[in-house]
C-alpha cells in the first residue's frame, strides 16, 4: 500500500480561479493517487483564521499535509509537472 496523500486547498469563495485549481487538483489525483488521497477544501472567506496555521499569503494555496515534508503550491494548478514535483508524486512513466 501507497502513502496517503492528505491535501488542503486553500480558497476564497467560489471563484474562477479557486474553481479551476480544484478542477485541476481532482484530476492530477484520479491519474496519479487513485484511492491514495484526500482533498480538504478550504474557504478563507467562512474561515479566515485557518491561513494563520498554514501561513497561507495567496490563494488558491495548495498545502500537502502528509506525507511530510509540507508543500505549499501557489495557483490554478494548471502546470501538471509543477504540482507532482511539488507534491513529489512520481509521474507514472507512460509508453
Amino acid at each position: 500500500m501507497g502513502k496517503l496523500y492528505e491535501l488542503r486547498l486553500y480558497v476564497a469563495g467560489r471563484t474562477s480561479k479557486s474553481v479551476v485549481a480544484l478542477e485541476n487538483l481532482k484530476r492530477i489525483c484520479e491519474e496519479h493517487l487513485q484511492g491514495k488521497y484526500s482533498i480538504e477544501v478550504i474557504d478563507l472567506l467562512e474561515k479566515p483564521q485557518l491561513a494563520e496555521g498554514d501561513q497561507i499569503l495567496a490563494i488558491p494555496t495548495l498545502v500537502k499535509k502528509v506525507p511530510e515534508p509540507v508543500r505549499k503550491i501557489i495557483g490554478d494548478l494548471s502546470n501538471v509537472e509543477k504540482v507532482l514535483v511539488g507534491l513529489d508524486i512520481r509521474p507514472r512513466m507512460t509508453d
